[in-house]
């Protein structure tokens, strides 16, 4: 069963408000590594918010690892959210927490609530979150608060937590859109290394057109809400990739 499956999918933010997306039929694996590309306002974060269940769509089918996110409870909805990871381009860390009470974040969801609540985690945890930050390249920053590093640093911090989680679907949104050049390139690396290494899916949404020939193998284009484009990265030229990005 593919981790993702999506079948005429539409969302409006208001009742006979405008279609923000409109018949996305989209269906996606273990290992892919997939650049979603579109100028603003085309839908790409509706689409990530709506796979990682922080929006309900209006209509369509919506199958995320197995169960079909729409019709969950809001526990069970909880139980497969906590094996999707997202990474925003503001890294959405805790900047006064250090980096690794930010890691063990992503441990939450296999947490009970009180000690969620109170942010008790057990040994195993611990242990996990050290090999995350070790794995990300921030061995000897866990202690240092989030506040006091690059943003370069900070988006390491966000993927080590998403490790940390367990992620099988990572979304990216925009996720390395305010890193100069060599630091995207150690993020896009990282990224692809995990998803080579795990079997995770990786949907990314990038601007980027030369990031997106260099580390997506799929690429998917929107374009006011509709999907213009889902197939090999070398299947697309340039100018219509240009055009997709309304650049």
């Amino acid at each position: 069963m593919p981790l993702l499956e999506i079948h005429d999918l539409e969302h409006s933010y208001r009742r006979n408000g405008p279609t923000v997306l409109q018949g996305i039929n989209l269906t996606a694996d273990r290992g892919e590594v997939i650049g979603l590309i579109g100028r603003s306002g085309a839908g790409k974060s509706t689409l990530l918010r709506c796979i990682n269940g922080l929006i309900t769509p209006t209509a369509g089918k919506l199958d995320v690892l197995g169960s079909s996110m729409p019709d969950l409870s809001n526990s069970a909805r909880r139980l497969v959210r906590r094996r999707i990871g997202m990474i925003f381009q503001e890294f959405n860390l805790i900047d006064r927490l250090t980096v690794i009470k930010n890691v063990l974040v992503g441990r939450l969801g296999y947490t009970g609530t009180v000690r969620s609540a109170l942010h008790l985690f057990a040994r195993s945890d611990f242990e996990l979150a050290y090999g995350c930050i070790e794995q990300v390249g921030l061995t000897g920053y866990e202690w240092t608060r989030v506040r006091d590093l690059s943003g370069g640093q900070k988006q390491r911090v966000a993927i080590a937590r998403t490790i940390a989680q367990g992620s099988q679907i990572i979304l990216g949104d925009e996720a390395t859109a305010n890193l100069d050049a060599r630091t995207t390139d150690d993020i896009m690396r990282l990224l692809t290394g995990y998803a080579q290494s795990s079997g995770a899916l990786l949907l990314l949404s990038i601007h980027n057109l030369d990031l997106a020939r260099r580390y997506c193998s799929r690429i998917v284009a929107l374009q006011g809400g509709k999907l213009v484009y889902d197939g090999a990265v070398d299947g697309i030229s340039d100018q219509e990739m240009l055009r997709a990005l309304d650049m």
